[in-house]
Parts: C-alpha cells; structure tokens; sequence
C-alpha cells in the first residue's frame, strides 16, 4: 500500500488542504488497495488560521511516506517554518515523490527540491517565486507540472488536477476517471493547460463548442480535420481556433490528440483488444502511430501501461 503523507503547518490554508484529504484520504472502493493517508504536523497548528488540526503525527513522519503532498502555506512572505523545510527535504533525500499545491512550491523551493527545475505556483504569486529563487524556472501558464519526484501545482482548484494525476499515475486513468466523476469534476485537465483561461464556462454547456466536443467524442475512431470540425460547429477554422484556445485552452488538433490517447488508455486498461485495434478504433490509424503519441503524451508505450494498470472489474 503506498503511504501518502500531507504536511500541515501552522496556517496552513483548508481549501488545498481538504483537496488532499478527499482524494488520498478517502477509499471509495476504486482500487485495491488504496493509500495509507496521514496528515503530519504540529499538533497546535491551526488550519485556515482558526480551525485547530489535532495532528497526530509529528514532521519527521514525512521521510517515510512514498509520497510528500505541501499545501498552501499561510505566509510566502519571509522564509517557511524550518522544521517543514527540513522535513521535506528529508524525505525526498529519502526517496519520496514530492508534490506543492499552490503556494506550497515556496517550501519545496527553500528546501532545494526546485533548483533547476521547472515549477509553478498561483499566478499571482510565479513573479515572487522567480524573484525568491532565480535558480529555478518558473512557469506561469500552466495548471501543473511533473518533473518526475518533484511536482508542482497552480493555485485552488489546481490542486485536484495535480492529485487526479497522482492517482493516475498510480492506478491507471480508469480509476483517476471514476474518482474524478465521484467528486464531480473534470476528469482530466492538461497540466499544460493554461491557468488562465478567457472563457467563463470551459466544461459546462453554455460555451461555443458544447455541440461540438461530444460529436468528436463520438467520432475519435473516424478521421476528423479542422475542417470537417469547424464544418460541424459551422464556424470557420480560425474562429474554431479561437474558440478552442478560449474554452479548452489548447488548439483543436491537440484537444484531439489528448482525447485519443485518453481514449486508448482506457481501452487498455479495460478490454482484451490488439494494440492494433486500439489504434483503430481511437482514430490512430497503425500500431505505430499510437506507439509514438502514446510514448509521447504518457512517457511509456501502450503495451507497458497495459501491463502496469491493467483495469480490475471494481476500476
């Protein structure tokens, strides 16, 4: 069972707190088996600033947990509690995967973790991060980024998205999928998707494409152009482009390579079919066509993530 530990100081934000405490904290039968959760701390911490933690575990819990989730911290003003920057820095000198929510990278930077690497925050905060710690690269545009040990994530609801991707890495996107419509949410945003994003509505129905997503959806074994899209939308292919880039932050092939590949992954996760049939019937045409965006977007080919989240009848 992997052990996910949350670090909690005094402060401490509740939103991305709580965020955590849902998605590791909470075993609704997904998979078997779940995540050893502890949240970790000082024990007169008060979350939110005025909600009293009644923490059980002390700091030093952190080194060993295979996975370290920082929250938001209270002040980035100065520097972070020692204690927390110590620990943290323990425990992936230890070997822990790492994760920030929002302004939790102000830890993981003082600790180290960030040197060289690309990270984000809360876009409100990435030009203070930058000025912090000019040894890191700082990104602002994005919802969250994985650097394989060490992750980091926007600000409030950015933080689910890096946490379903957690659980999706563990467990395979079927079970990322059904814990995603459990919480009612999105089951999967891009972490390069921007943070800001023009269009007031992305997912609901009240946009430019909400006719037009769904019969692509119903359509990703056929082979589908811009044109034959924006034909769909009755639009033309740079409104479409517009369009696309305001509700779902990406241009329209993009949006639909990511659809393609999702869909693969659940197929592979959940049926006996061919590489080859699931090139087909996901729009990839060959085996080796989905080999090479499958590759690309996942980071290992089908048959490897059909051996690793090979889907249980309970996912």
């Amino acid at each position: 069972m992997a052990s996910v530990a949350l670090a909690v100081t005094d402060g401490t934000p509740l939103f991305e707190l709580a965020l955590a405490c849902e998605v590791f904290g909470v075993d609704r039968d997904l998979a078997e088996p779940w995540y050893d959760f502890t949240v970790c701390g000082e024990d007169d911490a008060r979350v939110g600033g005025w909600l009293r933690a009644g923490i059980k575990d002390g700091l030093d819990v952190l080194a060993g947990a295979d996975t370290v989730i920082v929250p938001s911290v209270g002040d980035i003003a100065g520097p972070q509690p020692p204690a927390l920057v110590e620990a943290v820095r323990a425990a992936h000198e230890a070997g822990a995967r790492v994760a920030s929510l929002c302004t939790g990278a102000f830890v993981l930077a003082e600790a180290g973790l960030l040197d060289g690497r690309r990270a984000t925050t809360h876009w409100a905060h990435t030009e203070l991060l930058h000025e912090r710690f000019p040894g890191l690269y700082v990104d602002p545009d994005v919802l969250y980024i994985d650097e394989g040990s060490v992750l980091t994530s926007a600000g409030k609801a950015a933080g689910l998205d890096l946490c379903l991707h957690l659980v999706r890495l563990d467990h395979g996107a079927a079970v990322a999928n059904a814990l995603a419509r459990s919480l009612v949410v999105p089951p999967h945003r891009e972490g390069g998707q921007a943070q800001f994003i023009p269009a007031a509505v992305t997912h609901g129905r009240n946009h430019a494409l909400a006719g037009l997503l769904p019969w692509v959806l119903d359509r990703l074994d056929q082979p589908l152009t811009v044109r034959e899209m924006a034909r769909q939308a009755g639009m033309s292919s740079r409104n479409l482009a517009r369009h696309f880039t305001a509700v779902t932050g990406t241009t329209p092939l993009r949006w639909l390579l990511t659809q393609r590949v999702r869909r693969a992954q659940e197929l592979l996760e959940t049926s006996d079919l061919s590489v080859e049939q699931v090139a087909a019937r996901t729009g990839m045409g060959t085996a080796t066509t989905l080999r090479r965006h499958f590759s690309s977007r996942v980071g290992v080919p089908p048959e490897s993530y059909r051996r690793t989240f090979r889907g249980s009848p309970e996912a």
